[in-house]
């Protein structure tokens, strides 16, 4: 499943004092901003942004099951390369004890969304889908 999507860009810089959100170093309000933007153009109902330890959370209204983007710089030397993760990053998710949910479809169209919002931005380069090396089902 793509989840993962990695990319460079200069467009999305800290804003001043991010870090007093999350850990210092980490960033990605601007991005969670842009991708929340995007996304909307694209069908889906993101949330406002949330700040986590990691970086910023994209809720994504979605009645089947919890849905996320992830958005964080990467700790590096220069400060431009950026990831987006999707969750869930499994095929299935439970529902209550016995029921299990096929997220693939769903996990897929947001993958194409997410990918489509960023190349709408020049600034935006080297797109690299990564696979997440998690387990195969979500245990919530």
């Amino acid at each position: 499943m793509r989840t993962q999507l990695e990319f460079v860009s200069d467009a999305f810089p800290a804003y001043p004092q991010e870090s007093d959100s999350i850990n210092p170093g980490i960033w990605g309000r601007r991005l969670a901003e842009f991708i929340a933007t995007g996304l909307t153009a694209h069908g889906f109902q993101p949330g406002e942004p949330i700040a986590e330890d990691w970086g910023w959370c994209v809720p994504i209204q979605h009645d089947a099951f919890p849905m996320f983007v992830g958005c964080s710089n990467q700790v590096e030397p220069g400060g431009n390369r950026f990831l987006c993760l999707i969750d869930p990053s499994t095929p299935t998710v439970k529902k209550g004890f016995f029921k299990r949910i096929d997220t693939r479809a769903d996990v897929e169209r947001l993958a194409q969304a997410l990918e489509a919002a960023l190349r709408t931005s020049p600034e935006v380069r080297d797109l690299a889908w990564t696979e997440d090396s998690g387990s195969d089902e979500d245990e919530s």
